[in-house]
């Protein structure tokens, strides 16, 4: 997951940066400072962010050359009815 993803999964979730520190357990400097690329978090922090957004239904979408090219909904959205 790259700091873009990470931005991009929580505008998706309209999650803030707390949230998704909250729902993590990580710090949220984790979540600001590797959102702004100012450091990368230890692997089992950057882990738990990643599923953390994978258990809320984003998906994270790479080529196939494990270049990051984006994000999708891992699940349907329910449409409301």
């Amino acid at each position: 997951m790259t700091p873009q993803q990470c931005r991009a999964a929580r505008g998706w979730l309209d999650w803030s940066q707390s949230d998704l520190a909250t729902a993590a357990q990580v710090s949220l400097s984790t979540v600001r400072d590797y959102e702004k690329e100012r450091r990368v978090p230890i692997a089992n922090n950057l882990g738990a962010m990643r599923v953390a957004l994978e258990s809320n239904g984003v998906g994270f979408v790479f080529d196939d050359h494990g270049v990051a090219s984006g994000i999708t909904f891992a699940q349907p959205a329910k449409i409301a009815g």
